[in-house]
């Protein structure tokens, strides 16, 4: 139980001051820009996951869990109940920003400003990149895990910079999904759960493409060969 709610803590955490930085930004007239807005979400990731990164892992994003998952790095039995802890957070998140700017129309949604396919095409490949920095820091030497919240948090403000102001630059169905319910704009929000998905698992492939298969020492490889034989 503690692990759910790290992960509905991290996940509220995640999109009320994301989101929010979106809607205070449109309520205070730009005060914020678009490069304070992306480095918030790149901050918060980072934050976030050091708070509870040693509890629940820090998915904070229903994405990441099914790439782990995938990854047979999480078990089946604790997927769902981290879909409904990350949903809870998000949706806790985006109704206490309704009842704090209830005149803001989109409470930080994602909506492509342009194609669907442009979106979805960059949605994938945002996270996919996502992913295979989290395989990669997440995996290996303790150092590299020490520093594996700035780079996760640098490929997400990173991310958020560039390609934001096209399709949102969500990386996470509840992100996009929690907004869009409490604001009523769910059109095109299937872009945001299923591009993501695909990218997340992408970045799963990807990750282990690039693994070494350990070397058997000469004395596993007899015992395998002795194994064989009978």
């Amino acid at each position: 139980m503690h692990r759910l709610i790290a992960e509905v803590i991290g996940t509220f955490a995640l999109i009320f001051a994301g989101t929010g930085a979106i809607v205070v930004n449109q309520v205070a007239g730009g005060a914020i820009t678009h490069v304070g807005v992306a480095l918030t979400w790149g901050l918060i990731v980072l934050a976030m996951i050091y708070a509870v990164g040693d509890i629940s892992g820090a998915h904070l994003n229903p994405a990441v869990t099914i790439g782990f998952w995938a990854a047979r790095r999480f078990p089946t039995s604790r997927v769902l109940p981290y879909l409904v802890a990350q949903t809870v957070g998000g949706l806790a998140a985006s109704l206490i920003l309704r009842i704090l700017f209830w005149d803001n129309e989109y409470l930080g949604s994602t909506i492509p400003a342009g194609s669907w396919w442009q979106s979805f095409v960059l949605e994938v490949i945002l996270t996919f990149m996502l992913m295979f920095t989290i395989m990669n820091v997440a995996t290996g030497a303790k150092e590299k895990g020490i520093m594996a919240g700035v780079a996760i948090g640098a490929v997400v403000g990173l991310e958020a910079m560039f390609a934001g102001p096209i399709c949102g630059a969500s990386m996470n169905p509840i992100r996009s999904v929690a907004p869009a319910i409490v604001s009523g704009h769910l059109q095109e929000v299937w872009i945001y759960i299923l591009a993501p998905t695909l990218g997340a698992l992408a970045g799963v492939w990807g990750w282990q493409l690039i693994q070494e298969k350990p070397e058997l020492a000469p004395a596993q490889i007899a015992s395998e060969a002795v194994q064989e034989s009978v």
